[in-house]
């Protein structure tokens, strides 16, 4: 039984080992500035105290010395998409330009603290919006719903000579809006909206729908296909939305891989979120297994 105990708390601390090595080295990969695309933008809500402002750097893991600092206001949320200017703004967002490829990651930091949007939210808006490849990490010492983090990101592209379409920026808000409200509805998960909304823009790059009814054809289709059932109301809302994204003529084409990776993500997070009932027991009985046979 001793050897057993030294064997398991040896093997315990091999795995420690091995995981938080794996993690240091990730992490610093990660913190490496790639000089052909600058140093990472940093957005500050303004609204932030200098204590807030200092724990958000801390959430951020910034380094003042590596990075451009910049502070979002209530009145660049009214110019980017037509937000209120007297709005308090405190989500802050940290964005790390990637190779062609890389896609638009999200993470959200502080989870807790953003209430209504979700990594794959951000990601689907923000590539409506027209950005593309990029680490892009937002954070809040308070609780926030989330809206206003896409202004700071945009305050960021602006700031270092990358200008967004105003339209676009426009648009991909009322998206989050859109997203956000539908989520709230009995039935309907955070991820089945996603998953809802890239469905719909792959389809209009297929189908390069000519007539609000061509749209109103895709919405329903994937409506049917995700088993979402709507009012007809927030069909409405869908069909107004996208019908907007089909005028400015966005080409989804060009980010389809982007698309198809958000699509896949979300199914993973939707067979999380199925598991079996029996699924721990079967978990139990794996280890059950393991030790017996390391006691054997």
């Amino acid at each position: 039984m001793k050897r057993f105990s030294k064997f398991t708390f040896t093997l315990f601390l091999i795995m420690v080992f091995v995981f938080s090595s794996s993690s240091f080295i990730a992490h610093a990969a990660d913190d490496t500035i790639d000089e052909r695309f600058g140093e990472p933008a940093v957005v500050y809500g303004e609204t932030l105290t200098d204590e807030q402002k200092e724990e958000v750097r801390r959430l951020l893991e910034v380094d003042t010395d590596q990075v451009n600092e910049f502070t979002v206001t209530g009145q660049d949320l009214s110019n980017y998409i037509g937000g209120n200017p007297n709005s308090r703004m405190f989500s802050s967002a940290k964005i790390t330009h990637k190779e062609d490829g890389h896609g638009i990651v999200v993470n959200i930091v502080t989870a807790d603290n953003i209430t209504e949007v979700t990594n794959d939210m951000y990601s689907n808006a923000l590539l409506t919006a027209g950005v593309e490849n990029a680490l892009i990490e937002v954070a809040s010492p308070v609780q926030v719903t989330g809206h206003s983090a896409l202004s700071g990101i945009y305050k960021a592209y602006d700031a270092q000579g990358a200008e967004l379409d105003k339209d676009r920026m426009e648009v991909a808000n009322e998206e989050l809006n859109v997203a956000t409200e539908l989520a709230e509805k009995d039935g309907v998960s955070e991820e089945k909206v996603t998953e809802l909304m890239t469905e719909i823009k792959k389809e209009i790059a297929d189908k390069d729908p000519a007539t609000r009814e061509d749209v109103e054809e895709i919405i329903e289709e994937q409506l049917s296909k995700l088993e979402i059932n709507l009012s007809e109301e927030d069909r409405q809302l869908l069909t107004d939305l996208f019908e907007k994204m089909r005028d400015l003529d966005i080409d989804f084409d060009k980010v389809r891989d982007q698309l198809d990776d958000l699509t896949h993500k979300i199914k993973d997070k939707l067979d999380d979120l199925n598991i079996d009932e029996g699924f721990w027991e079967k978990v139990i009985n794996w280890f059950k297994n393991l030790f017996n046979s390391i006691l054997n």
